[in-house]
């Protein structure tokens, strides 16, 4: 099924693939969605959406195995400080339900700050703006169709 974000993706003659996954239950996780569209976690990129000091509010695109840094995201934006939007708007803001969240076709376009990691595949994935379907696509042509800046943005794994 055709959704807004693949249609934008169109709009622009962009390549993708559709790739279409069972839900189980209610309880999902990027790194679920991961191993049921068979890619490594931190090739599945996951759409926070955030808020800043200056009252601003931007994606932060993350791998599906990374915590977000907000410190990071804050210096990245020039904020003070950053923090994550209550569930509650997550839809009235982006048109998108929590685990449907993507930048493409979003109801309202925010700047987007996607991982640096990004840069290190050859394809990622993304939500096609539903549960149960993303798309995956080149790192390149992402970081074109969404407008996106790269930084830092993920907390450093204990090892």
């Amino acid at each position: 099924m055709k959704t807004n974000a693949a249609r934008y993706l169109d709009s622009l003659n962009i390549a993708y693939e559709l790739r279409d996954y069972a839900l189980d239950s209610e309880e999902f996780s990027a790194v679920l969605v991961a191993e049921k569209v068979g890619l490594p976690p931190e090739q599945v990129f996951k759409t926070l959406v955030c808020a800043t000091s200056d009252k601003e509010h931007v994606f932060a695109v993350i791998p599906g195995n990374a915590e977000l840094d907000f410190k990071k995201l804050a210096a990245a934006t020039g904020a003070r400080k950053a923090e994550m939007i209550s569930l509650k708007d997550i839809q009235p803001l982006t048109g998108y339900i929590r685990g449907g969240v993507t930048v493409f076709g979003a109801k309202k376009s925010f700047p987007v700050y996607v991982d640096e990691t990004i840069e290190l595949f050859d394809v990622v994935s993304v939500s096609a703006g539903i549960k149960g379907t993303q798309i995956v696509l080149a790192p390149a042509d992402y970081i074109r169709a969404a407008d996106a800046t790269l930084a830092p943005l993920t907390k450093e794994s204990a090892l």
